[in-house]
């Protein structure tokens, strides 16, 4: 069997604890390797490393800096099919989706390397006659990174990029679900020779390692992307030393369907948003809100739409829609979730089975006569199963929309501007998209409201999330 090791200070280090986590394909249920049960000795280890190395990293001119991100780029193209395959492996995703996702994490290293000589610090007017008031941008220092399952290779890229960039050091704890491509990363890392210490890798599981990462007092910063519940947590640990926290959690995120609509559009959209990765994406469309006048061809076309979605095995079938759930787990939940909603009252218009008997696949699911009162609409699913709530006045739309402890993503389906702008303005979600699928751009911002997290990522406000000001008076004498 083979085992993963973790990647401290430069170098790949054996098993210290003797535990192992097996990581499964979901497809199969197979064992694909074991990842080291991590203690928290190895977390201090890496970083403690990352501590070491920061001075020294954070001197280099940021250019120099973001050349190694070009080369780390480099190496994630040139092992672009061992990295698609791996996680479709382990995550399950499509071939189609797992390649974007690779290709896509090296443009995002290439983009945030080009920001080495674009983030500024400012100079401000004073009101003494003899003084400069100087503000400057500094890294943070020792930042880890707590990551999820479901874009577990990106989400590297996205806490390690503008980190790295900015002359913090960084410490990394993939998913004990999807650790391999991180290995791989790691791999990556060491062949472009990055300084040591700048990158570690650990494994485990999160109540150790991830508390570590958020607790220790030489972390200046965490980010997690995860749960409330792991949101919740990563406060708490990080509260002891006023660690500063960036996070993105979960997510409900409403589709309103106007009269006006381009139904083929919006169909296809929002089909396209709640089958990427089988609905195990934060930003996707959760819930439908469509207009009387046109919900019964909303229903005939998106029925149809959802009925042609292609599941199975991604490893064996290159052209597929969705693979499996990630995990037994998330099987479960989503069974009982559906189930729920068809004993609240809802119709089960599709789906809403297990596939087959081996793999954790699950049929592409519509449930119509929903309500705003049912814990399908209020709670997230994670899974390919689209509830959809009749409206008639557009002020219920909003308020319905509204009516969430999420705010990270929303849609709206419109071809009158006016609409559009008025559903901009009282949509409370930290995105809003228009006419498309919810996916977000490497230039924007991804940052949610309420429970759905602190802070956020992408684009400059998404590098500055790394940086710290430094405030200088400088008086003269004339």
């Amino acid at each position: 069997m083979r085992e993963l090791k973790m990647f401290i200070n430069g170098e790949f280090t054996e098993n210290q604890s003797g535990k192992w986590i097996d990581v499964l394909d979901p497809s199969t249920e197979e064992v694909l390797v074991r990842m080291p049960d991590g203690t928290v000795e190895e977390v201090r280890s890496a970083i403690e490393a990352a501590e070491r190395a920061q001075g020294d990293w954070e001197r280099l001119p940021a250019i120099q800096r973001a050349g190694y991100l070009m080369k780390i780029a480099e190496g994630i193209r040139l092992r672009e099919k061992e990295l698609t395959d791996t996680i479709v492996r382990e995550g399950g995703k499509t071939q189609g989706l797992a390649n974007v996702e690779v290709l896509f994490t090296a443009d995002y290293l290439e983009y945030m390397a080009g920001w080495a000589r674009r983030y500024e610090g400012e100079i401000i007017q004073s009101d003494r006659p003899h003084e400069n008031i100087f503000l400057f941008k500094k890294a943070i220092g020792v930042t880890t990174g707590i990551l999820p399952w479901n874009f577990p290779f990106f989400l590297i890229a996205r806490k390690a990029a503008p980190a790295l960039l900015t002359g913090n050091t960084i410490v990394i704890k993939p998913s004990q679900i999807t650790p391999i491509n991180a290995y791989i990363f790691a791999q990556i890392v060491a062949e472009v020779g990055l300084p040591k210490g700048v990158f570690n890798l650990v494994n485990g599981r999160g109540s150790v390692i991830g508390h570590e990462l958020a607790a220790n007092p030489k972390v200046g910063m965490v980010s997690l992307t995860g749960s409330v519940e792991a949101g919740v947590q990563t406060m708490a640990a990080a509260s002891a030393n006023v660690t500063k926290v960036s996070l993105e959690l979960g997510g409900k995120a409403p589709g309103i369907v106007m009269p006006d609509a381009d139904l083929d559009l919006a169909v296809k959209s929002i089909i396209a948003s709640r089958v990427i990765n089988t609905g195990q994406v934060c930003n996707c469309c959760e819930r439908v809100y469509v207009h009387t006048s046109v919900k019964a061809l909303f229903l005939e076309k998106l029925l149809a739409g959802m009925k042609a979605v292609k599941t199975g095995n991604p490893h064996e079938i290159k052209d597929l829609d969705m693979g499996p759930l990630v995990e037994a787990g998330a099987l479960k939940s989503v069974q009982e979730k559906v189930e729920k909603a068809v004993a609240q009252g809802a119709t089960l218009a599709l789906g809403g089975k297990r596939i087959g008997t081996k793999g954790y696949f699950f049929e592409p699911t519509v449930l119509t006569d929903c309500r705003q009162d049912m814990d399908i609409i209020r709670e997230e699913t994670f899974g390919p199963v689209l509830p959809i709530v009749e409206f008639t006045d557009t002020e219920d739309a909003i308020r319905w929309a509204n009516d969430c402890e999420y705010g990270l993503t929303s849609s709206v389906y419109t071809q009158n501007l006016d609409v559009a702008f008025k559903l901009i303005r009282a949509l409370k979600f930290g995105e809003t998209y228009i006419n498309r699928e919810n996916f977000e751009a490497m230039q924007g911002f991804h940052a949610g409201w309420r429970k759905s997290g602190i802070g956020g990522a992408d684009g400059k406000h998404g590098l500055e999330e790394y940086l710290q000001t430094h405030i200088v008076y400088l008086e003269t004498k004339g």
